[in-house]
């Protein structure tokens, strides 16, 4: 474990101003649902004959609309004209150079025993890995023995769900006093080591490195990502970003492939909710933020991954199931989706 004199010594915020920018997004989705509704039912008025109560209701569903459209507006406004510019007014770009870059990779894995093997082997081999530690989710296959016979360490964790088995991995992985970097991800070959060199890029100016694979030129063909879950990520994405306006970009909550320091990432970690499932990235990411640590976005390969999908991308209904009960933890609290 690191000394107390390694920690950072900044500050934990835990008391946040109102996120009027956030409110104000969802007033104006709210304006708009309601006036495509009012749309739909004059087409379903005209259909039936035009109706004088229909059209009155019709009427005032279409000039109400405006009200909700109108009061975001001005949310997203007031939190643009203070808030930001007296974040942006405080801005400094840091540079916090690396006493050593070599990384400890830890990888998530749930019946991986198709891919796990490939997956260790690709990144024992960069020389920027020091050491590769699997952590399976209590898997019911090979996944362990194979993870095993590719040389990593691996660890068995009971507890079902993927946050308890990301904060299990996180918490091994700051174990070596040999590296001060953790590098997260998953043991599918959806992401390979070769984008360790672009993560060690962004590192100096971050405690968190979160990987972004919302880029077209980096997806293959054939992926998880579908055209919907693309750009759903992207929405969710920017709708945390506005909850925390000025702070960090941010343009995919759902990535499983990010580098953290491990000073911070022992301060965020008894903060994480090892109940919350297939939300927990996102939720990890509004922890960062939310204490102050550094969040920057580095763009990564995404490839296809090896055997069948456990997660939130198995198909669009699954994803649009995930991306809602995302939006219900930013909006709501993670308590509330638990």
């Amino acid at each position: 474990m690191l000394e107390k004199s390694q920690l950072r010594s900044d500050p934990i915020v835990t008391n946040r101003a109102t996120p009027f920018a956030l409110y104000g997004a969802i007033l104006i989705a709210a304006g708009i649902a309601a006036f495509l509704f009012g749309a739909l039912l004059g087409v379903i008025r005209l259909i039936v004959g035009n109706p004088a109560w229909l059209l009155s209701v019709n009427e005032a569903i279409v000039w109400y609309s405006a009200a909700p459209v109108v009061f975001g507006i001005v949310c997203i406004a007031k939190d643009i004209l203070f808030a930001v510019g007296a974040k942006r007014a405080r801005k400094k770009v840091r540079f916090d150079d690396l006493a050593n870059d070599q990384v400890t990779a830890v990888l998530t894995a749930y019946n991986d025993e198709l891919s796990i093997h490939q997956a260790v082997r690709d990144f024992a081999a960069s020389p920027h890995v020091k050491r590769v530690v699997v952590v399976s989710n209590n898997s019911t296959d090979k996944t362990e023995g194979e993870a095993a016979r590719a040389g990593a360490i691996v660890f068995n964790e009971m507890k079902r769900g993927y946050g308890a088995c990301v904060v299990r991995a996180l918490s091994e992985g700051c174990r070596f006093d040999d590296t001060e970097l953790v590098l997260l991800c998953e043991g599918d070959m959806t992401f390979r080591a070769t984008d360790i060199p672009k993560f060690l890029a962004y590192a100096p100016h971050a405690d968190i490195v979160n990987g972004t694979r919302i880029v077209e030129q980096l997806q293959e063909s054939s992926t998880q990502i579908s055209t919907f879950i693309h750009y759903g990520n992207f929405v969710v994405a920017k709708l945390l970003e506005m909850k925390y306006l000025g702070e960090s970009t941010l343009s995919d909550v759902g990535t499983t492939y990010k580098l953290c320091r491990k000073g911070p990432l022992l301060e965020l970690l008894p903060h994480l909710d090892s109940d919350v499932n297939l939300e927990f990235n996102p939720h990890l990411l509004e922890q960062a933020i939310r204490r102050g640590l550094a969040v920057v976005e580095c763009p990564i390969t995404f490839h296809p991954r090896v055997g069948a999908s456990k997660g939130g991308n198995v198909s669009n209904p699954v994803a649009m199931k995930v991306g809602l009960r995302m939006i219900a933890g930013i909006v709501l609290g993670w308590d509330r989706i638990k």
